[in-house]
């Protein structure tokens, strides 16, 4: 088994996002800066990262993740198989309620489907 050989670089700091006026900026700047804060902007949208990301690939993701075929998935939420491929393949929309009834069957964050 693998174990954590060391302490991550990020331990014990908390990120911080938040919009103020610009006349207050450079206060607020100084005042951070003096408590050692340090302006990180090396940070990327999700979407930059994984730019072929959406409810069809998560779900068959967590779907094959669950060493789940269609057809069982489809079965253990009470739909058609030919409904999980469909929302696959994008032909079909997640709404909100079937999100929710594949994210308990697929332990993930109904969120990730919508």
């Amino acid at each position: 088994m693998l174990g954590l050989t060391k302490k991550p670089a990020t331990a014990g700091y908390v990120n911080f996002s938040f919009r103020i006026s610009a006349e207050q900026a450079a206060k607020v700047k100084k005042v951070l800066t003096s408590l050692g804060a340090e302006n990180v902007q090396d940070s990327v949208y999700w979407e930059e990262v994984f730019p072929n990301f959406s409810p069809s690939v998560a779900l068959r993701g967590a779907r094959k993740r669950e060493g789940l075929t269609q057809k069982e998935l489809a079965t253990r939420i009470g739909i058609k198989q030919v409904h999980i491929s469909q929302m696959e393949k994008e032909k079909r929309p997640v709404g909100k309620e079937m999100a929710k009834r594949l994210a308990k069957v697929l332990n993930v964050d109904y969120r990730v489907f919508l």
